[in-house]
């Protein structure tokens, strides 16, 4: 049997794959906190009872117990939460509000995905000024290196996230073991800071400061970045390593919290807590886990990208992306994918916040917004599937979740001055972007419609035996054969264009990752014959040589190309969209020599 697929070995790559954003969470928020309050006895116990109950309350009831309750075909995420409400609810104008929320839902974690890296990376590497002798060096030094590593993150996206899970799980292991210990040592200082596991502190903390406390929310929500990854990533190594791996995580972060609270509280030392903490327990070791702190928020990048791909990928299933080339990277699970255009512009928009903000603490002030706010959208989503589903308690729990994000949010808003509008900025693009391929897509459907085979098949029958054939056989790629693309029309009817023989090639992937076979139905009418092959999804489909296998000799290859004219701002948008997404012809190897596009010329 393959070690691989053993219970222990899931929980491990779970470490690498998706708990690497919230697991390194201690390095900033500490620090982010601390700059809103003064470091008292009773302010610290108040944060600590607030870091605590808020990693339990929306780590592990809101994801792990609510969300992860919630999936399709073992993903979760955002458009989960949409595709499963499509089935419950009817069409009208809640069925329109909740694809509205749903669209909100993702532009905000991809903008939480680009800011998410950036703080992640940053903070880490700003810990080298704490090393003798590299006290002065610059923030640009830093940013450069902050930058260096995260091109050679994503320069290793296309080896699959299970083979990087694999290597970086082992690393964050010994991230958590190390949160652990050092945790402990820190808390045998100050042994009191064990009371603030009792939520009384947290709520006493509120009710003494009022609506100030908000200003302490909005820092408090960084212990939680990482959720809402967390369940979008699902689907790559499934419910069960997920849970028994926060079981492991839950422990080591709050003990982490817990101890630099005790650091705090014997030093007043406010700034870079964590890396404070572990060079006062030993100098020694203050390097070495300086760079296992590199590699843990480099993992914790992971998991956002990895994220990001299953958010597209469901995207693109669901029509609401335009189609990317992905690649699929494991014979195991098939949302394990790599997307070359999101891994590089995703890139590109992290190095852009690094050199933006310029250091963890700027980034640390416009950071919350976006995750609260998808946290406030996925609990409203659950609330109306427990609702539909009939399930009263989960009802009611995602119902008090909702209030409880809701305040969050509030708070983060807060932030819109010192910065928090980058994150409007980042989910404003790629949401208006969603919208404007989806009412596009839509228009297109009504003014290009789809011709029918019934009424295709008479017409072309018409066609073939009055008009004067062209020796050989043409290929033409087709999706649903019951309802045939316009192009093909186009070339039969308006261009009068036919060949002695026709094929309709029509390619289904299956939720194998292997196999392949293939049907050549030469009933539908003279000269006219569907060639069907059914693949795996990590098949290398060679269309050329299967046809061959049939007899099928092509002298050409039609595919059909919308080039969308407007000269209104929003088609504008949507005909740009267009323009730079692949045809679906290049997503496989085909012979350029032999391929015709059909550019239907289409006014919005």
């Amino acid at each position: 049997m393959n070690d691989s697929g053993s219970p222990v070995s899931k929980i491990i790559k779970s470490l690498g794959l998706v708990f690497g954003d919230i697991g390194t969470s201690p390095i900033y928020t500490m620090g982010a906190v601390l700059l809103f309050m003064l470091p008292t006895a009773e302010n610290i116990f108040g944060l600590l009872s607030l870091v605590t109950w808020t990693l339990l309350v929306i780590i592990t009831f809101q994801y792990i117990w609510l969300a992860m309750s919630l999936s399709d075909k073992g993903e979760g995420g955002t458009i989960v939460l949409q595709r499963i409400l499509d089935t419950l609810v009817k069409p009208g104008i809640a069925m329109s509000f909740i694809s509205v929320l749903a669209l909100v839902g993702i532009a905000l974690f991809i903008g939480d995905g680009v800011i998410t890296p950036a703080i992640s990376i940053l903070s880490a590497v700003e810990g080298i000024v704490l090393i003798p002798g590299f006290e002065e060096t610059n923030g640009f030094t830093l940013l450069i290196i902050a930058a260096a590593i995260a091109i050679g993150l994503f320069l290793i996206q296309r080896r699959g996230s299970d083979r990087v899970a694999w290597a970086f799980g082992p690393v964050m292991a010994i991230w958590f073991l190390t949160l652990t210990v050092t945790g402990i040592i820190s808390i045998i200082s100050a042994p009191q800071v064990l009371f603030a596991l009792n939520p009384a502190f947290a709520i006493q903390f509120i009710l003494q400061n009022g609506w100030a406390s908000l200003v302490v929310l909005s820092a408090v929500i960084l212990c939680v970045t990482g959720g809402e990854a967390l369940y979008a990533d699902m689907g790559h190594l499934g419910r069960e390593p997920i849970i028994k791996g926060w079981v492991i995580v839950f422990p080591a972060l709050v003990l982490s919290y817990l101890g630099q609270g005790a650091f705090v509280l014997m030093t007043d030392n406010t700034h870079n807590v964590l890396f404070a903490m572990i060079h006062h327990i030993s100098p020694a070791l203050y390097i070495p886990f300086l760079l296992l702190s590199i590699c843990a928020t480099v993992i914790a990048s992971q998991a956002m990208i990895s994220g990001m791909f299953s958010i597209v990928y469901q995207g693109m299933t669901t029509r609401i992306f335009p189609k990317l080339k992905v690649e699929y990277t494991s014979a195991e699970l098939r949302s394990q994918i790599y997307i070359d255009a999101v891994n590089w512009m995703l890139l590109l928009a992290i190095l852009v916040v690094m050199f933006e903000f310029g250091s963890s603490e700027k980034l640390a002030s416009a950071y919350g917004l976006a995750v609260s706010g998808s946290m406030m959208i996925s609990a409203i989503m659950m609330t109306v599937i427990f609702f539909l589903k009939k399930e009263p308690f989960k009802m009611a729990c995602a119902a008090l979740l909702i209030v409880l994000d809701f305040f969050f949010f509030l708070a983060t808003l807060l932030k819109i001055p010192h910065g928090a509008y980058f994150s409007f900025i980042l989910a404003a693009i790629p949401l208006i972007l969603t919208i404007a391929f989806i009412r596009g897509q839509d228009r297109l459907h009504e003014l290009v419609r789809p011709i029918p085979l019934d009424e295709f098949i008479p017409r072309y029958r018409e066609s073939y035996a009055t008009l004067n054939k062209i020796r050989g056989t043409a290929l033409y790629f087709v999706g649903d054969v019951g309802n045939l693309s316009p192009y093909i029309g186009q070339v039969f009817f308006q261009n009068e264009i036919i060949y002695e023989r026709n094929v309709l090639v029509r390619i289904q992937i299956t939720e194998k990752p292997f196999g392949v076979e293939t049907t050549l139905d030469t009933g539908l009418a003279e000269g006219l014959q569907l060639f069907t092959i059914t693949a795996g999804y990590m098949e290398v489909i060679d269309i050329v040589s299967l046809l061959e296998s049939h007899g099928i000799d092509e002298k050409t290859i039609f595919y059909g190309i919308e080039n969308i004219v407007s000269d209104k701002p929003f088609w504008k948008i949507y005909s740009i969209i267009k323009k730079v997404s692949p045809p679906f012809v290049q997503f496989y190897t085909l012979p350029p020599e032999k391929m015709h596009g059909v550019v239907m010329r289409v006014v919005m």
